[in-house]
């Protein structure tokens, strides 16, 4: 039996050139997918009326480390050179499967309620073979579109993290896959979390490559972020080796040189970047125009609630604000006028939404409100006091709205969020990660005490 549901008199921001934009406009889901996107639809089905909201695909959040939301919040003033120590070393040993799985239930439903449909799970927390079951079961149940990308353990900083010799196992990565990802048709599917060179011994950049490719997988790397790594020429090495290829996204890339840019550009690798957490942290300047000057599609992430908030709407603030001031600035230094190129309202909902789904290998099932891709779709309140009354829909979304004005939210055609409440259990989410967070406290504390003086 055939499930519709009528989202009904929404202003429509497709992401679709073709549809475009309907000031008023249906769309039809049929069994979770987008069956049809016109100015007035009939249909026997379920009706959500929507009017007074803009609709928009769902945003895709291209890099979260989604296990760290029992520790949200534990680094505020935190560099990246901060981040390696007061988390990597000190909070991720710790971490239980039971801590991973809370974060991730959590982590994920936080990514529903902010509009975020799809997520890359960047999850280098892999300390047990009982790790990432617990992630994935934790996505799994939150009902999100993810791609989980399996990383490396987290037990030592210096083991895994200063010219590591630690491969991923492999016999794990192929557990995993064969255990949970046998199909590449599902919510959720799989990828590779590698450290890369500089972080890594070219061995282990070479073996983990191949086992990506060897088992399918997408591949996510941090490049060129922040005092070290900005120095290592990370892509650069990549082609040495032989590696670069249209499979791989490049995560921050904030200091890769035009050379390098040129090399990602002609390999056909993607680019994700975390616009508050280069910002704050020191990773550098965001580099959304340098991506979309060498002609690629840059999408956005979240990073870290350990330090930034967890979603999407600040992103694409921080990416506008930043570009357009960094411009301005030259602009005003070289006593000339600003360029016709200047990042727009729209370029950074594209970023958000399809580019997001290109670069997280998914473009052909989410990402913009297509007949004949999957319903991820997220209604927005427009005539709350902060986004009412609007005059250009994407600004009002862009920034104007923010996650209190997440009304509806579909995956898959499967409604997580209505009338501004999320659906599932929050309670019992919020409760775990309370605890996993109370657990974790504890045993630093512990650590610290029996840490020689």
């Amino acid at each position: 039996m055939t499930t519709r549901t009528l989202l009904r008199s929404g202003h429509v921001i497709s992401m679709d050139p073709d549809i475009g934009d309907l000031p008023q406009g249906d769309v039809l889901v049929e069994d979770g997918r987008i069956a049809a996107v016109e100015p007035d639809i009939s249909a026997d089905a379920e009706v959500l009326d929507l009017s007074g909201h803009i609709v928009i695909p769902g945003f895709v959040d291209t890099h979260r480390h989604t296990w760290e939301a029992p520790i949200r919040g534990v680094a505020p003033d935190a560099t990246l050179d901060d981040y390696f120590v007061d988390i990597l070393d000190t909070f991720a040993p710790l971490y239980t499967p039971q801590d991973v799985y809370a974060g991730n239930l959590a982590g994920a439903l936080e990514c529903l309620n902010a509009g975020i449909t799809t997520l890359v799970d960047w999850s280098h927390i892999n300390n047990t073979p009982e790790h990432p079951d617990a992630a994935i079961q934790g996505l799994r149940e939150s009902g999100i579109r993810a791609q989980y990308a399996y990383g490396s353990a987290n037990t030592s900083l210096a083991e895994y993290w200063f010219e590591s010799t630690i491969a991923i196992p492999a016999d794990d990565v192929r557990r995993i896959r064969s255990t949970h990802f046998a199909s590449d048709d599902g919510l959720l599917t799989m990828g590779l979390a590698t450290r890369g060179p500089g972080f890594c011994v070219d061995e282990v950049v070479t073996a983990e490559w191949a086992m990506a490719r060897e088992l399918g997988l997408p591949i996510t790397v941090h490049v060129a972020m922040g005092r070290l790594a900005g120095r290592f020429g990370m892509v650069k090495q990549l082609h040495g080796l032989g590696l670069l290829g249209p499979d791989t996204t490049y995560v921050h890339s904030c200091h890769l040189s035009g050379e390098e840019w040129q090399m990602v550009a002609e390999s056909g690798g993607t680019i994700s970047v975390a616009p508050q957490v280069e910002l704050q942290m020191g990773h550098g300047w965001p580099p959304v125009m340098q991506a979309i000057e060498y002609g690629l599609r840059p999408a956005l992430s979240i990073d870290v609630v350990t330090t930034v908030p967890g979603d999407m709407f600040t992103q694409i603030r921080a990416a506008f604000a930043a570009e357009r001031a960094r411009v301005n600035a030259d602009c005003w230094q070289a006593n000339m006028p600003v360029p016709g190129t200047m990042l727009t309202a729209r370029q950074m909902l594209e970023a958000a939404t399809v580019n997001g789904a290109h670069v997280a290998g998914l473009e052909g099932r989410t990402g913009s409100l297509t007949p004949g891709k999957r319903a991820d779709i997220v209604a927005i309140d427009a005539t709350a006091p902060n986004v009412a009354p609007v005059h250009d829909a994407v600004a009002a979304v862009t920034l104007c709205a923010d996650v209190s004005n997440v009304d509806t939210v579909l995956v898959d055609g499967v409604i997580h969020k209505r009338d501004g409440r999320l659906l599932g259990d929050t309670a019992r989410a919020l409760r775990l990660v309370g605890e996993s967070r109370d657990r974790l406290l504890a045993a630093k504390e512990a650590k610290g005490a029996k840490a020689p003086a």
